[in-house]
């Protein structure tokens, strides 16, 4: 039996027959409030893209409008309950823009070891050339997993079926997002000691490693990647739970472990934004997936 918890909010209706596509009357003011915090964001990430023509961050913007549209699709679902897409898009673009964040974030790693030059682009236990690829080519499979899953999640009967595909992108996901904290926590620690060892035989440190911040930004990757693993791991509990578990029928959950999360990572990548970066002729465009995904970076 489901029920509405306050009168004036919408009613919770039946799909079809005695299928709901909700467990809850989702709440208008959170809604609201998320979808306007989203679009500052995305809006501020556009600017700041534009201003600073930093186009591998294009994935980073366009996940932010994807929280837009999926947030707001959560207030228009308050009173339409029962029509099936305010529900796909809600379902589907919450669930895969943090995959489009982590593209981004998997490509500053590599910009941020071109930056530093050749020495520091040894240090990498991934050859640089390849460390964009594969880490977005996984990626790009989880995106399509959960993109796939979150679709079947709306039709009756393949439900099942879509929260087991969605599991599957989310362990893809956070496997890739373990796999780059592992290489880049690596590298940090390597070049730092490559530093240090190149100052006691008396050098002193690149112009490049003082001038762009390198040792904050690896911190500010660790962060965006701490906060979606932990959204990530969320996720993977609300599916295992299923349809009538504690997390899909109490929509805090989502604010909490979802929204906000990805928010903060949002404020978080523009705070550190990787514009600082040296373009000298140690950094240069990447090739092979980076010129496939439309040369974002010039």
């Amino acid at each position: 039996m489901y029920t509405t918890e306050l009168l004036p909010r919408g009613e919770l209706k039946p799909y079809r027959g005695n299928y709901y596509l909700w467990q809850y009357v989702p709440s208008l003011p959170a809604a609201i409030i998320f979808t306007i915090i989203f679009l500052v964001l995305s809006v501020a990430h556009t600017w700041k893209m534009c201003k600073k023509r930093m186009w591998f961050c294009l994935p980073f913007v366009i996940g932010g409008y994807f929280e837009v549209i999926g947030v707001a699709a959560r207030a228009a679902a308050e009173s339409k309950t029962d029509v099936l897409m305010p529900y796909i898009l809600q379902s589907i673009l919450t669930l895969v823009a943090p995959s489009l964040f982590a593209a981004s974030i998997y490509m500053t790693l590599g910009r941020i070891m071109r930056g530093l030059g050749s020495a520091a682009e040894s240090l990498s236990i991934i050859p640089v050339r390849w460390l964009t690829t594969i880490f977005v080519v996984g990626d790009v499979f989880s995106f399509l997993m959960q993109g796939t899953g979150g679709g079947m999640m709306a039709t009756e009967g393949r439900q099942k079926l879509g929260e087991n595909i969605i599991l599957g992108g989310l362990i893809v996901q956070i496997i890739f997002f373990g796999l780059f904290v592992v290489a880049a926590v690596i590298f940090h620690v390597r070049f730092s000691r490559y530093q240090y060892s190149s100052m006691a035989l008396g050098g002193s440190r690149s112009n490049s490693a003082d001038t762009f911040g390198w040792n904050g930004m690896l911190n500010m990757l660790y962060a965006t990647s701490a906060l979606i693993l932990v959204r990530c791991i969320f996720r993977i509990v609300e599916y295992i739970m299923g349809h009538d578990g504690y997390p899909l029928k109490n929509e805090w959950t989502f604010y909490v472990f979802d929204a906000t999360l990805m928010a903060l990572t949002m404020a978080v990548f523009y705070w550190w934004y990787p514009s600082s970066i040296q373009r000298s002729r140690k950094f240069r465009a990447e090739s092979g997936t980076e010129s496939s995904i439309g040369m974002m970076e010039r």
